[in-house]
């Protein structure tokens, strides 16, 4: 007796679906350097950068933490960014940094923007965890960006600062959290009080650092206190 088999025509060979391709991204050297961004009619040309360790083998995309300075960092020396501010304590921290500097008069949003595009598209960036932080003419603008623009942040954090308080109902649901000292001979401890008390008013949950005394480098201090960085990674855009 023989006994034949045979397979049905009718029967499917279900096909193994190939793993996504993996997020690829260009390799950066770890530490602050220094990179250029073309920007016609900008006052910003170069920015310092700083890659975290980990940074080109990790898959998971990184926050971004962008670095506003003062005036006295005006100019075409980019290197007084290394000792001032965040690029002065940044290394070791869990994110990207970059920490653009104004060449001439005052920070300019639009060439702001451009950049913050730029940097968005060219790094392995998480857009929902991307923050904005600066000291005094950069704490200014850290509420003036802040203002024009809530949907680019997941928080910020002025020091040193003032904002437009009729702008406040912008960054009412933007977490915040401010430092400024109450002694601040430059830019009074008022432009930081009416900016969270008009926020309070809102209903906002805004945190408020004051320091008794310490002029106006409030920024010393302010970067240099854990909960922030450990605050401020939490947020994350909805």
């Amino acid at each position: 007796m023989f006994v034949l088999f045979s397979c049905s025509k009718s029967e499917k060979v279900t096909p193994i679906n190939p793993a996504p391709p993996r997020d690829t991204f260009p390799q950066q050297t770890a530490g602050l350097t220094v990179d250029a961004i073309s920007q016609p009619g900008s006052n910003i040309t170069n920015y310092l950068l700083y890659i975290p360790d980990g940074y080109n083998s990790q898959t998971e995309k990184w926050p971004l933490v962008i670095f506003l300075h003062g005036v006295g960092e005006i100019g075409t020396n980019i290197d007084v960014l290394r000792n001032v501010g965040l690029p002065k304590v940044v290394k070791g921290k869990p994110f990207v940094m970059i920490a653009p500097q104004c060449r001439a008069n005052w920070w300019n949003t639009d060439a702001l923007e451009s950049l913050y595009k730029t940097v968005v598209s060219k790094y392995h960036i998480d857009p929902s965890r991307v923050y904005l932080t600066g000291l005094s003419m950069g704490g200014m603008q850290t509420w003036d960006w802040a203002e024009a623009h809530p949907e680019r942040f997941a928080a910020i954090v002025p020091i040193a600062g003032r904002g437009n308080v009729s702008l406040v109902g912008k960054i009412k649901d933007l977490p915040i959290w401010a430092f400024h000292s109450a002694d601040d001979p430059t830019v009074s401890v008022s432009g930081s009080r009416d900016m969270v008390k008009a926020l309070q008013a809102l209903g906002s949950n805004v945190k408020y650092t004051e320091y008794p005394n310490g002029g106006h480098d409030s920024w010393t201090r302010a970067y240099a206190t854990a909960d922030l960085y450990t605050w401020m990674l939490k947020q994350k855009k909805q």
